[in-house]
């Protein structure tokens, strides 16, 4: 390859990615909140480490699954590549597919901190009193992934009918899938890449020793929690706009237990903090 032709190559993934996130609007819009959750809680050069090692990671498994042919992680399924002239695509994978995996995995694995830390609860506040200590633990690794996979839930059926929204029919299963066209192998990939993710990330990190002062602010301890539902309300959406009234049904359905779950957590931490306060930061 000659520098005149490396140029032009460069320029082009450039003026792509540029297009992407015109084409994508809604992609960058998660990713701009999980960016700011992301610095805000774990600083920024982890937050670069994270996204490198999320998009690495997940771009390796959706390369094996669709372009290889393997079927590992997420099962056989081949991508439609009618939109390589408006957004960027590397090496037969669409780009905002593998970078959507850095806000999916993050913001699964900081709700799962949420849900298993020590919260300050109060109206005027929510805050995670342990987030650096119990976000590295193995309950959480585990509890992550099962999080990112109940997003998938929601969102893979209604990607699926991507071209009756502005998404594009951009993938498909050769074979169908049992849960309204997405094999259940699909699932568990999602689970095995935030594992996998999450593990990577927690081992890695050591090499970052620089302190890092982070951001505070009041409810903090909800932000993950705000863009975890952002992304399963405009996917639920999106669901019913297309006119898919009985997987818009299931899906809300599907979503009560997670709200459930945090709600009690916070009425819980809120009964304890009555019973033990603790004095405000």
């Amino acid at each position: 390859v000659t520098p005149t032709l490396a140029k032009a190559y460069a320029m082009r993934a450039i003026e792509l990615f540029f297009s992407t996130i015109s084409y994508r609007p809604y992609v960058f819009v998660f990713l701009a909140c999980y960016l700011f959750l992301a610095i805000t809680n774990i600083g920024w050069k982890r937050t670069a480490l994270f996204s490198v090692v999320a998009f690495c990671v997940a771009f390796l498994c959706e390369w094996s699954s669709a372009v290889a042919a393997t079927g590992f992680p997420f099962g056989l399924y081949h991508y439609i590549n009618t939109t390589s002239d408006k957004e960027l695509w590397i090496a037969g994978v669409p780009f905002m597919d593998s970078l959507s995996f850095t806000f999916l995995s993050y913001v699964s694995w900081e709700l799962a901190t949420t849900l298993l830390g020590r919260l300050r609860v109060s109206w005027r506040d929510v805050q995670v009193l342990d987030a650096g200590e119990v976000r590295r633990t193995w309950a959480v690794n585990f509890l992550a992934p099962f999080l990112m996979m109940y997003l998938d839930i929601i969102i893979d059926p209604v990607a699926l009918l991507g071209d009756r929204w502005f998404l594009g029919k951009i993938y498909y299963y050769p074979e169908g899938g049992s849960y309204f066209g997405i094999t259940l192998a699909n699932f568990l990939g999602w689970y095995f890449v935030c594992f996998v993710i999450v593990r990577l990330f927690v081992w890695l990190e050591k090499l970052v020793t620089v302190p890092t002062v982070l951001l505070a602010y009041r409810y903090k301890a909800l932000g993950a929690a705000g863009l975890y539902f952002g992304i399963l309300g405009f996917n639920l959406f999106m669901t019913f706009w297309i006119g898919e009234r009985q997987l818009g049904v299931v899906g809300v359905i599907i979503v009560l237990p997670i709200l459930l779950l945090i709600l009690l957590k916070l009425h819980q931490s809120r009964q304890e903090n009555i019973q033990t306060p603790t004095v405000a930061d």
